[in-house]
């Protein structure tokens, strides 16, 4: 039983050298390489895409490191104005 707009297809299992697999048709193709595989207490198996990372940490992740010669000057203590005692 399927629920309304829900896909169904019957697929072949091969052995994949020591797993079992099988070949996603291209109706349901997805974008990305990896996903996540579930199985619940009745046996159902459900595969969910996993999204490419976007924001800010992923964008750094892909450059390269800096030259030295771009880096920021080390600073003493000693470079630092003098700070006021604040009372909180």
């Amino acid at each position: 039983m399927t629920r309304q707009g829900t896909k169904r297809k019957i697929v072949h299992v091969f052995k994949n050298g020591r797993s079992r697999a099988v070949r996603i048709p291209k109706e349901f193709d997805f974008e990305g390489d990896e996903v996540e595989m579930t199985k619940d207490n009745l046996g159902n198996i459900t595969l969910h895409p996993i999204k490419a990372k976007t924001g800010l940490v992923a964008l750094l992740a892909t450059l390269e490191p800096l030259d030295e010669a771009d880096w920021l000057p080390v600073m003493n203590d000693s470079d630092l104005l003098p700070l006021d005692d604040v009372d909180l």
